[in-house]
């Protein structure tokens, strides 16, 4: 079964990837950090726009590739995250940084479809 595949629910091909079920148990509770991060980083282009945007994402020059200081974030540090996921170009400007409110496991930014559903590519 690959990565995405576990992310999935019901049928594989049709259903939507819920952020609920991506990452570890380690979650704080939802009410001090009601909003997850989910990094498609295999899929990072290295440009580095996440980190000049926002003081919680990291470029690693050594490998090119950009890095969140955290997965899941207050309602203090979401505006500088909605920033990173819009500015980042990958995926012809789609983005590989997923901002989701973890309450309603709606795609807050970049959700270029403009349906809450989380946009990754897996």
């Amino acid at each position: 079964m690959a990565d995405g595949d576990s992310a999935r629910h019901g049928n594989p091909e049709n259903d939507p990837i819920r952020a609920s079920e991506i990452g570890g148990t380690d979650a704080p509770p939802i009410d001090e950090k009601p909003y997850k991060i989910v990094f498609e980083a295999n899929l990072c282009i290295g440009a580095g726009k996440c980190a000049a945007v926002s003081p919680h994402w990291d470029l690693d020059l050594d490998t090119g590739l950009a890095q969140p200081a955290t997965y899941y974030v207050g309602e203090d540090d979401l505006a500088h995250q909605i920033d990173a996921a819009e500015s980042c170009p990958a995926k012809n400007g789609r983005g590989v940084i997923h901002v989701v409110d973890r309450r309603t496991d709606e795609e807050i930014a970049p959700d270029p479809e403009g349906d809450g559903r989380l946009s990754v590519d897996w």
